[in-house]
């Protein structure tokens, strides 16, 4: 097994798994730093590339991101998200995950559970392809949103998904906008990692996406927190550097690559 998923099952019941979305160089070296789990989510099918879901997100889209991410990462383990329609049975998975594995050097993959495919799940982990499983709330198969596992019967039903991606050798869930009390009922009764998005302190470890907690996604539903609004920090310094543009302050003297005059 991975040492940084050692490490990261340690964590159980001991301290938070704290981690964030990444999708360039640039911002997987800052968080690099303070997070246990860095994932290359599919989100960056609404962040980046403005889609009204994550359906049409293709696998060379995750590839190339990824490679950036990995350029910017150290200590953290990178997960990637398996794009929807990748790993649709497992002949299918292991072709795709291979290929993200081998071009970016990825530590583990994430694959949203549809109820039906944990014999994949199970094929995969027995390749030594470590997998990260994802209940509650799956953008890539549900359309309307809503609060997961609100009844005893539904938290019955995803208590028992849970355990069985566990027992098909998942080293971790998401828990995605499942009901406190469900959430807390299946973080006890797991022995992997559960990490939650809109579910609650109770999980093991939370998840959120990037440009949602720094304020510049301009979505923020109740369960994100905006830690700043780096939105209003960029346009202060883009309305300061258009303004020296226009009067002629930069670039200043400073700024020149040499002296003005020409030489001999």
């Amino acid at each position: 097994m991975n040492t940084k998923i050692k490490k990261i099952l340690l964590k159980k019941n001991k301290s938070k798994v704290v981690s964030l979305t990444a999708y360039s160089k640039n911002i997987a070296k800052i968080l690099d730093k303070h997070v246990d789990i860095i994932l290359v989510g599919d989100s960056m099918a609404n962040v980046l590339y403005g889609m009204k879901n994550t359906h049409n997100l293709s696998l060379d889209n995750i590839i190339q991101h990824t490679k950036s991410v990995k350029q910017g990462v150290k200590k953290s383990l990178l997960v990637v998200d398996m794009p929807k329609g990748s790993y649709n049975n497992l002949k299918s998975a292991l072709k795709n995950v291979k290929k993200v594995i081998n071009k970016t050097g990825c530590d583990a993959i994430k694959l949203e559970s549809n109820k039906k495919n944990y014999k994949i799940i199970e094929g995969l982990v027995k390749k030594k392809i470590p997998v990260m499983g994802h209940i509650g709330f799956t953008p890539q198969y549900k359309k309307k949103f809503k609060i997961e596992g609100q009844t005893k019967l539904e938290a019955k039903k995803l208590l028992k998904e849970a355990k069985l991606i566990e027992k098909s050798g998942a080293f971790s869930i998401v828990l995605e906008c499942i009901s406190p009390a469900t959430a807390k009922l299946i973080t006890n009764q797991l022995k992997i990692i559960t990490i939650g998005i809109g579910s609650s302190s109770y999980c093991d470890g939370q998840i959120l996406v990037t440009d949602d907690m720094l304020g510049i996604s301009g979505f923020y539903p109740k369960f994100v927190k905006k830690y700043v609004n780096l939105d209003t920090i960029i346009e202060i310094a883009v309305k300061k550097y258009t303004r020296e543009v226009k009067k002629q302050k930069f670039p200043s003297l400073k700024n020149f690559l040499n002296d003005t005059k020409l030489r001999k």
